[in-house]
C-alpha cells in the first residue's frame, strides 16, 4: 500500500468521524447563537439518540425483516429517533435551560452539566443492564449483500461507511439550505444576530428557541445513530467525551457559526486520525493532541476559524 493510499485512507477515516463531530458541534453553535447558552448536556443528547435508536430497532423488529420492508423500517427508525430526541431536547430546554438562560453564565453551565449527568444516570439505571456496553447492529450491511467494500486508488471503502458519510453530508447541506433559504431559517438567523430587534419586529422568540433546540437535538440523535453504526457498540457514558469534542469543534470553527462548527468538526477529526496513524503510539495520544490544537486556537484565534461574532453585546 503506497504512502498516498495510506494518507487517503486516513482522510476517509477522519471524514467518518468528522461528520459525526460536525452534527454535534452544530447543535452547540445553534444553542449559543439563539439563546446565548452553552448546553453541556448536548453530548448526552447524542448518547440518548443512540439508545433511542437501539430501542426502536428492537421494538420494530427491524432485524427480522428484509427487502423493501427493511428499508422502510430503517428509515422510520432514523426519523422517529430524531423526532423523539428532538422533542426531548425541547422539553429539557423548557424545564432546565430557558429558566437559567438570563442568569449568570455559570448558572447555565452548572444547570446543563447537571442535566447531562441526570440523563446519563437515568439511562444507566433504567435501561436494561444499562451499565454494560450494548451491541449496535450492523444495519447497513444488509443493504449491500455480498459486497462489503470497494477498493479505490488503493484505499478500502466500506459501503456502509460510504452511506453514513453520504447521509451526513446530505443532512448538512439540507440544514444549510434550511437556514439560508426558508423563512424559519432566516428568522433563526435574525434572532441569533439581534434577539431584541427581532422581537420588536414581531418574531416569536420562544418558538424560535424551541425550533432551534429541536433541530440541534435531532442532529445529535442522528450523530448517535451514526456512531452506533460505525463502532457497532454504544454505552451510557459515551456522551461525556462526545459533548466535549463537539463543543471544542464548535469553538475551533467559531462558536455561534454553523459553518464554522462543520469545519471545526472535520478539523478535529482529521487531527485525531492523522495523530493516530502518523505518530508512534498515536492512538493513545490522539485526543490529547487534538485538544492541544484547540488550546492553540483559543490562544491565537479565540473567535475561531469563521467566528466573527462578539461575545459581549453592547
Amino acid at each position: 500500500m503506497s504512502s498516498t493510499s495510506i494518507f487517503l485512507q486516513i482522510i476517509f477515516n477522519g471524514a467518518m468521524l468528522g461528520i459525526q463531530y460536525s452534527l454535534i458541534a452544530v447543535g452547540f453553535s445553534l444553542f449559543f447563537g439563539v439563546l446565548d447558552v452553552i448546553n453541556f448536556a448536548h453530548g448526552d443528547i447524542f448518547m440518548l439518540g443512540a439508545f433511542v435508536s437501539l430501542t426502536l430497532i428492537n421494538v420494530t423488529g427491524l432485524l427480522n425483516t428484509s427487502g423493501a420492508t427493511y428499508v422502510f423500517l430503517l428509515i422510520l427508525v432514523i426519523i422517529l429517533s430524531m423526532i423523539i430526541v428532538g422533542g426531548l431536547g425541547v422539553f429539557f430546554e423548557r424545564i432546565v435551560v430557558k429558566p437559567v438562560s438570563k442568569g449568570p453564565t455559570l448558572m447555565s453551565l452548572v444547570a446543563t452539566l447537571g442535566l447531562g449527568i441526570a440523563i446519563r444516570e437515568a439511562v444507566r439505571l433504567f435501561y436494561p443492564r444499562g451499565s454494560e456496553t450494548k451491541r449496535f447492529p450492523e444495519l447497513l450491511v444488509k443493504l449491500f449483500p455480498g459486497k462489503e467494500a470497494i477498493e479505490f486508488k488503493g484505499i478500502i471503502l466500506r459501503y456502509d461507511n460510504l452511506l453514513i458519510l453520504a447521509v451526513g453530508i446530505i443532512v448538512v447541506i439540507l440544514l444549510a439550505l434550511y437556514i439560508n433559504k426558508t423563512k424559519m431559517g432566516l428568522t433563526i438567523r435574525a434572532v441569533a444576530q439581534d434577539a431584541e430587534a427581532a422581537s420588536m419586529m414581531g418574531v416569536n422568540k420562544n418558538l424560535i428557541i424551541d425550533v432551534t433546540f429541536f433541530i440541534g437535538s435531532a442532529l445529535a440523535a442522528l450523530a448517535g445513530f451514526m456512531n452506533g453504526l460505525y463502532y457497532n457498540s454504544i454505552i451510557f457514558d459515551m456522551g461525556a467525551m462526545a459533548g466535549i469534542v463537539g463543543f471544542s469543534a464548535a469553538v475551533i470553527g467559531g462558536l455561534g457559526n454553523i459553518y464554522g462548527a462543520i469545519v471545526g468538526g472535520f478539523l478535529f477529526a482529521m487531527v485525531e486520525s492523522l495523530s493516530a496513524a502518523l505518530i508512534p503510539r498515536g492512538s493513545e495520544f490522539m485526543t490529547v493532541i487534538a485538544f492541544a490544537v484547540v488550546i492553540l486556537f483559543l490562544v491565537f484565534r479565540p473567535s475561531g476559524i469563521l467566528g466573527e461574532r462578539a461575545y459581549e453585546r453592547v
